[in-house]
């Protein structure tokens, strides 16, 4: 009868403590994880000796919220704009020249489109418009 009684005693095994150091453990290394910075020794490679090519064929049309166009140190009036730009556009390559146009963003959509419009019937056809963003 004792070798039946021992057999009958089935052992529990008590996770709890497991768990509980698990736990810790788990918490611990999320809290030190973030933390941790990587640092890796790079050595970038030389750039070529080139100079930066000079953006000389860029073209900036700023107009103000009174609709006056401003192109360099030039001022011009707003509807008589397409003729006096034709006659500015003559002095550039119209292929090769970026033209960014900068307005005021309490100018009504018509207006900006325009500038846009007349820009592009000079022949320019690289034209831009410039956000803040």
């Amino acid at each position: 009868m004792d070798e039946q009684y021992l057999w009958e005693d089935k052992p529990e095994l008590n996770i709890t403590p497991l768990v509980d150091i698990m736990l810790v453990l788990l918490a611990i290394l999320m809290v030190t994880t973030p933390t941790i910075v990587y640092q890796e020794d790079i050595t970038l490679p030389k750039g070529s000796k080139s100079v930066k090519k000079v953006q000389d064929n860029m073209l900036e049309v700023r107009i103000d919220k009174h609709k006056k166009i401003y192109i360099k140190n030039t001022t011009y009036d707003y509807k008589i704009f397409p003729d006096s730009f034709n006659l500015l556009a003559k002095q550039y390559s119209k292929k090769d020249t970026s033209v960014f146009i900068r307005a005021d963003k309490d100018l009504s959509y018509e207006s900006v489109v325009y500038i846009l419009k007349s820009i592009k019937e000079a022949g320019f056809t690289k034209v831009s418009l410039v956000t803040n963003g």
